[in-house]
């Protein structure tokens, strides 16, 4: 099949191996959420948590849509992937609670990271030469990865001379500057069944560490506790699970003909929700965590899941777009769950059924509403 002129791509077996140092990644931007402080994961802990867990999942991002738009499956791809799963290695080694001590391996890293891909793009600008929209694409990307890398370049001597970090810029500096470039990208054409795929195998390996996450709940002597718990976690991770497939599998129309950008950006911040969520299951089961900040951020976790989950509606096939009715559905829904996690949140056996229904309710909607339609 021929997608905009192009032959449709597949997933290569080694952008799976590629993807799958994101899996280690995701596990030890995880295990800077279990530094608690005064009952709670403290705010700068926090902060260095959102800005590593954004910067891998940019990384990945980058290294995607270069794959979607030129790559070949070539030598040079696989030099080019095979030198930043090294370099990533450096970054996941200075991703620690004193991340102060590993900041010039980590950003250097990082830089080279950048670096790397953009190279990738300027070198890829002579095989376009018949064709200056793809070549004004390319230095419009390859030019804002390189910025990225600048300012991370910079922020070593600023951190080294003032103490202060300002590696926050440059990923808000790459989300913003993609956000921007939106009319240059719709140049060059997606094929939007590659992209949705790598995307979906990256949320299948973010599950992935969340299954690890919860094996907690499965240790220690066989209890009527054990099995409830054990039982309930299970069933939230399966149940969001069945909402993204039911979407991927039977809502997105995986052929229309997008940009993709935000459909890649919905999902930065869907795997950001389910990295938030695994901690939370985590936290639930830490005594020493007070009981309503714990509560609260698995509650926020689960909205931000879900509502950039329903952001991917935008790219529902055209008879399976979300009705009004069906909106006001799941508002109303994720309202009375968050009244009743809120008034039920030290009755540790109902909130985590709550959990459950909400879960499971959502997956119940979106499956009915999609065999609905299509049966009419």
């Amino acid at each position: 099949m021929e997608l905009f002129g192009k032959e449709e791509k597949k997933v290569e077996y080694l952008e799976l191996i590629y993807d799958l140092i994101f899996v280690y990644l995701i596990g030890r931007n995880n295990s800077l959420l279990h530094h608690v402080q005064d009952g709670f994961i403290s705010g700068s802990m926090f902060l260095t948590y959102v800005i590593c867990t954004l910067t891998i999942i940019q990384i990945w991002n980058f290294s995607t849509f270069y794959i979607n738009r030129y790559g070949r499956n070539g030598l040079r791809d696989h030099v080019f992937l095979f030198v930043n799963m090294y370099l990533l290695y450096f970054m996941a080694d200075g991703i620690r609670v004193h991340w102060q001590e590993y900041f010039d391996r980590y950003n250097t890293a990082w830089m080279l990271i950048l670096v790397n891909i953009s190279i990738q793009y300027f070198i890829e600008r002579r095989n376009h030469k018949a064709a200056p929209w793809e070549i004004k694409q390319i230095e419009v990307t390859g030019t804002i990865i390189l910025i990225e890398a600048l300012i991370v370049a910079v922020s070593i001597p600023i951190f080294h001379v003032f103490g202060v970090t300002i590696a926050f810029v440059a990923v808000l500096f790459g989300i913003g500057a993609t956000i921007f470039s939106g009319k240059v990208n719709d140049l060059v054409s997606v094929d939007f069944a590659h992209l949705s795929e790598r995307a979906m195998l990256y949320v299948v390996f973010t599950f992935g560490e969340m299954i690890i996450a919860i094996a907690g709940y499965f240790e220690g002597e066989p209890s009527f506790n054990t099995i409830y718990f054990s039982s309930m976690a299970f069933l939230i991770v399966a149940g969001l699970f069945l909402c993204y497939g039911t979407l991927y599998d039977h809502i997105i129309d995986r052929e229309m003909s997008t940009r993709g950008t935000g459909y890649m950006m919905i999902h930065v911040f869907l795997i950001f929700a389910l990295n938030n969520i695994s901690t939370a299951l985590e936290l639930m089961r830490e005594e020493e965590v007070e009981l309503l900040p714990k509560t609260l951020f698995l509650i926020g976790s689960f909205l931000i899941y879900y509502v950039f989950l329903f952001m991917t509606e935008r790219y529902a096939k055209e008879r399976l777009h979300f009705t009004k009715k069906l909106w006001l559905s799941l508002a109303a829904f994720a309202v009375g769950f968050v009244g009743l996690m809120l008034l039920f949140r030290e009755m540790m056996y109902v909130n985590i059924a709550i959990t459950v229904i909400y879960v499971f309710w959502v997956f119940s909607m979106l499956y009915r509403y999609g065999k609905h339609v299509r049966e009419e």
